[in-house]
């Protein structure tokens, strides 16, 4: 393997770890939250983890729309072994998402085999079209509502799954992620009925995505 290689390979895990992301000032502000610094304390470290690509975050967006979680997730592994590139290390086969070159490629029969919906596949190909032609830069660098906007021109993609590719797949943390029932419920419970949650949003400003993210993770980790 080339340094090039080895180098960009390293680029794409510490993306996926979000190993760059800088959560000191994050953890300043939360010093002066009572309510919510002892999640910070215990969650000491956490960097968000995405899903490797903004591409296969819409693709599972796309999937899991109305169809329960087991399913999607089935036909999600079916459309990585059927379309994406694999390597095999020590008896072992590791497959990768396909990229939105693969799935443009592949016949649109055989993409419909596996997803076994046609909306669905015109969603996902809306997805691949529109995906093929921007650099990353455009995701990361350009203002957030002109991303924001570009996700929900794709087919399928409305308001709450731009939001959450925005975050989970690209990894903009810098607005509240929009319609998240758990995480409304998550606040509330913490902060009480009342509490006025663009208030607090508007408080963590542009690491508000960190921590709505840390509010979430913290019942998943069971704190």
């Amino acid at each position: 393997m080339t340094n090039e290689k080895v180098a960009e390979a390293i680029k794409r895990i510490s993306f996926f770890l979000s190993l760059y992301d800088d959560l000191n000032p994050f953890y300043q502000l939360s010093k002066t939250d009572p309510i919510f610094y002892p999640i910070c304390k215990k969650l000491y470290g956490y960097h968000h983890v995405k899903f490797l690509t903004a591409f296969e975050n819409a693709c599972w967006a796309i999937l899991s729309q109305r169809t329960p979680v087991h399913l999607a997730r089935s036909i999600k592994n079916e459309l990585a072994s059927a379309f994406g590139k694999s390597i095999q290390r020590n008896n072992c086969t590791y497959i990768a998402f396909p990229e939105p070159q693969h799935i443009l490629d592949a016949p649109e029969n055989e993409v419909l085999k596996v997803v076994r919906t046609e909306r669905k596949v015109n969603y996902i190909l809306s997805a691949a079209k529109h995906f093929a032609k921007v650099p990353n830069t455009f995701l990361m660098e350009e203002d957030y509502e002109t991303v924001h906007q570009w996700l929900k021109e794709i087919n399928g993609i409305g308001d709450w799954s731009a939001s959450f590719i925005m975050l989970r797949g690209i990894g903009r943390m810098e607005r509240l992620p929009t319609g998240e029932k758990m995480l409304k419920k998550e606040i509330h419970s913490l902060y009480g009925k009342t509490a006025d949650v663009s208030k607090i949003s508007d408080f963590y400003g542009g690491h508000v995505g960190y921590w709505a993210h840390y509010l979430r993770a913290a019942t998943l980790f069971e704190i």
